[in-house]
C-alpha cells in the first residue's frame, strides 16, 4: 500500500482555484476555448452519483479546508457513517464520511445526527487512535472513488505515527477501512471474509488492498495521442459513451456533458482528442457548485462541481461550496432511505395485523348476519307452544297460523321427527337464546376489531409521515404499548432521541398551522393548544390533528388550508369528498384510559374538501 509516495492527480487533489462566477455569466476566454455554449439537448434520465471526478473535487475542497485542523470528537450515528469534528482555521468543522450502499459520499456537514447510547467498537477504536491526530491531507486516489484521511498522531509510546482513513464508494460493496502506516488494517465499518469475497477481504490484522485497477485513462494523463488511441478503439460508439468506457472517473452523466461541450463546437472531429485532452486538463479551473431543483416540488434533483451546460441552467442554483450541494441533495434522501430501511418491518408487521383483523371483521359480520334469524326463530318456537293441540311425533313439517303476522298468514316450520312437538318448540328457543348471545358477543367483538383497525390503520398512516426516526420511534412505543411488539430495553439499541416535531405550516394569511405526525404528537398538540384555538380533523377516520394557532375569528383563506392540510395527512388524501370537523379547542376532550391521540368533541361544523398535493405544495412548510 502507498502511503505518502504515490503520483497524485495535480488537478483532483490540489486548490481548485478562483470560482468562475454563474453560467450564464462565463467569462469571455471561456466561452472562446472550452465552455462554447450551444443550443441546449433534450436532458436525459442519467443521474449524478459520486464518480471519480466528483471524489477529486470534494477532495480538494476537503482537503483545503480540514488541513491541519485537529480532531477534537468522533461520533458513529450508523454503522457506515463517522463524524470526525474537527477544529480547523479557528472553526469547528464536521466531516461526514458515510460507506451507506445508496448514498456514500464525504462532505462538511451541518447537521444534526443522534448517536447509539453506546458507541460501536470501530468508533471506539477511531477514539483511541484518533482524538488529537492532526489531518495532513484529504486526497483521491489513482482518479478512483477512493478517498485517503491521512492523520498525524501519538501512539502509546508517545511517538508520532500516521494513520489513514479509507472511504471506498463502491455502491453496496462501500467502505470505511482504517489501516495504520504499513497498510495493515486496524478495524472496518463491513468485514469481508473470504466467503464474501475470495480475492480481497477486509479484515483486522490483514494488509489493506486497493480495489484493482481499471483500464482506463487517468485524466491528468490525457494528450492528443493517448485520448485519439483510446477514442479510435471504441469504434463509431458515441462520444459521450466513449469517454466513459476510456476516461477514469466520469460517469455516463459528467461524459455527456464533456461531450456535449466538445461535439457542440462544430468543429472537424479530427479535433476531438486535443480538445477532449485540453478539457480534462481544466476542469479544475471551472469549478463552481451548484444544485438543481425540480421548479414544482422544490426538491433538489441533482448537484454539480460546475455548472452543466447540457442540463437546464435556470434550474441550477449557486452553492457556496461542493459539502453545501452534497448535503442539501444527500441529507433528506439519505435519511429517507434509513428510515425506510428501519420502518420496512414496521410496516410489513403493520400490513399482516390490519389483514388479520379484516379476516376476523369478516367473520364477525357473517356470524352477525346469521344471529339475524333469532326473532324468526323465537316466533317459531312460540307458534309451536300455541298449537301443540294439533302436532304429533314424527311431522317432518307444520303449517301453522303465525298469530304474530298482522295479516294472520300461514308460517312454515320445519320440524325434528325425532322430537315431540314441545321439544321442538325448546329446540328453537335455545337457537334463539344462542343467536341473541352469539349476536351480543360478535357485536362487542366487531367493536374491539374496528377499534383496533383504526389504530394499525392510523399507524401506517403515522408511519408515511415520518420524516425522522424520533417519530418512528414513538410509534414503535405506541405499538409496544399495545403488544405488538417487545419493548426495546437494550440500551445497545436504544438511542437518545430528540423529541419529534409536528409539521408546522405558514397560511397564506400568515397564520401557523400544526399538524401531528403521530398518535403522540397529535395528543401533544391538542394538549397544548390554547382553549380558543381551532382543532381540525378528518370525520371518522385516521388523521393528524390540526391546529391554527389564533383565537378569535379565522380568516376563510387560512380555515380553507388547515382544512386541506386536515385531509392531506389524513387515509383520505386521495379520496374526493372528504369531511372534516372543525371545532374550538375547549370542545375538545380526552376520555380517561382512551389510547394515545384519542379525543371526543362537540359543537363542530363540517367542511367538505377534495385536495391535490400541487395544492399543499403551495402553503408554505416552515419546518417538516
Amino acid at each position: 500500500m502507498a502511503t505518502g509516495n504515490q503520483k497524485e492527480n495535480p488537478v483532483f487533489c490540489t486548490h481548485f482555484g478562483k470560482r468562475t462566477g454563474n453560467a450564464e455569466e462565463l467569462t469571455e476566454r471561456d466561452r472562446a476555448s472550452i465552455l462554447f455554449l450551444p443550443q441546449r439537448q433534450e436532458e436525459g434520465m442519467n443521474t449524478m452519483p459520486m464518480d471519480g471526478l466528483m471524489t477529486g473535487y470534494i477532495a480538494a475542497e476537503l482537503n483545503r479546508v480540514l488541513t491541519g485542523g485537529r480532531i477534537d470528537r468522533i461520533t458513529q450515528p450508523e454503522k457506515d457513517t463517522v463524524i470526525l469534528l474537527i477544529r480547523a482555521g479557528n472553526a469547528n468543522q464536521s466531516l461526514l464520511l458515510c460507506a451507506s450502499p445508496n448514498n456514500a459520499r464525504a462532505h462538511l456537514t451541518h447537521l444534526k445526527f443522534s448517536n447509539p447510547l453506546e458507541p460501536p467498537a470501530f468508533c471506539m477504536m477511531l477514539r483511541k487512535q484518533l482524538l488529537g491526530a492532526r489531518i495532513e491531507s484529504i486526497a483521491q486516489k489513482d482518479g478512483d472513488r477512493l478517498l485517503h484521511v491521512t492523520m498525524d498522531t501519538v501512539n502509546e509510546l508517545g511517538d508520532h505515527v500516521k494513520r489513514i482513513l479509507i472511504l471506498e464508494i463502491m455502491g453496496r460493496h462501500s467502505n470505511l477501512i482504517f489501516v495504520d502506516d504499513a497498510g495493515k488494517i486496524l478495524e472496518a465499518s463491513r468485514h469481508v471474509s473470504p466467503d464474501m469475497n475470495r480475492v480481497r477481504q477486509i479484515q483486522p490484522g490483514l494488509l489493506y488492498q486497493a480495489p484493482p485497477p481499471q483500464d482506463k485513462l487517468l485524466p491528468w494523463e490525457a494528450d492528443a495521442e493517448n485520448v485519439e488511441a483510446r477514442l479510435r478503439e471504441c469504434g463509431d460508439m458515441a462520444l459521450s459513451k466513449a469517454l466513459g468506457k476510456s476516461i477514469m472517473g466520469l460517469s455516463a452523466l459528467t461524459a455527456e456533458e464533456i461531450a456535449f461541450r466538445i461535439e457542440g463546437r462544430g468543429e472537424d472531429r479530427g479535433e476531438l482528442p486535443r480538445r477532449v485532452a485540453e478539457l480534462l486538463h481544466r476542469l479544475g479551473e471551472i469549478t463552481d457548485p451548484r444544485i438543481e431543483m425540480d421548479e414544482e416540488t422544490g426538491h433538489v434533483t441533482e448537484f454539480f462541481a460546475f455548472p452543466f451546460l447540457s442540463r437546464d441552467l435556470r434550474r441550477q442554483k449557486p452553492a457556496h461550496s461542493l459539502s453545501e450541494a452534497m448535503e442539501a441533495y444527500f441529507g433528506g434522501r439519505d435519511q429517507s432511505d434509513r428510515l425506510s430501511q428501519k420502518s420496512a418491518s414496521m410496516v410489513r408487521l403493520l400490513k399482516s395485523h390490519v389483514e388479520r383483523c379484516e379476516k376476523k371483521l369478516a367473520l364477525q359480520e357473517e356470524e352477525l348476519a346469521g344471529a339475524a334469524r333469532m326473532d324468526e326463530f323465537r316466533v317459531m318456537g312460540d307458534v309451536i307452544n300455541a298449537n301443540l293441540y294439533q302436532l304429533h311425533k314424527g311431522m317432518s313439517e307444520a303449517v301453522l297460523s303465525n298469530f304474530y303476522d298482522p295479516e294472520g298468514k300461514s308460517i312454515r316450520i320445519p320440524m325434528d321427527t325425532r322430537l315431540t312437538p314441545a321439544q321442538n318448540a325448546q329446540r328453537y328457543f335455545k337457537k334463539y337464546q344462542k343467536a341473541r348471545n352469539a349476536r351480543k358477543t360478535a357485536a362487542e367483538q366487531k367493536e374491539k376489531t374496528l377499534q383496533e383497525l383504526d389504530f394499525l390503520e392510523g399507524a401506517l398512516l403515522d408511519v408515511d409521515k415520518c420524516v425522522g426516526e424520533s417519530e418512528l420511534e414513538e410509534i414503535r412505543q405506541e405499538m409496544a404499548k399495545a403488544g405488538y411488539v417487545k419493548r426495546n430495553t437494550s440500551r445497545k439499541q436504544m438511542r437518545d432521541l430528540p423529541q419529534s416535531r409536528p409539521y408546522h405550516y405558514r397560511s397564506s394569511d400568515g397564520i401557523d398551522i400544526f399538524v401531528g405526525k403521530n398518535a403522540v404528537q397529535n395528543e401533544r398538540l391538542t394538549q397544548a393548544a390554547a382553549p380558543g384555538e381551532t382543532w381540525l380533523h378528518a370525520k371518522n377516520m385516521p388523521g393528524s390533528h390540526v391546529i391554527i394557532k389564533r383565537e378569535g375569528e379565522i380568516p376563510y383563506q387560512t380555515l380553507k388550508e388547515a382544512a386541506q392540510l386536515a385531509t392531506w395527512y389524513s387515509k383520505g388524501r386521495h379520496s374526493s369528498g372528504v369531511s372534516i370537523d372543525y371545532t374550538l379547542k375547549r370542545h375538545v376532550k380526552k376520555p380517561g384510559g382512551s389510547p394515545t391521540g384519542f379525543v371526543i368533541y362537540t359543537d363542530q361544523k363540517t367542511v367538505t374538501v377534495t385536495v391535490e398535493e400541487s395544492e399543499i405544495r403551495k402553503i408554505t412548510l416552515v419546518e417538516g
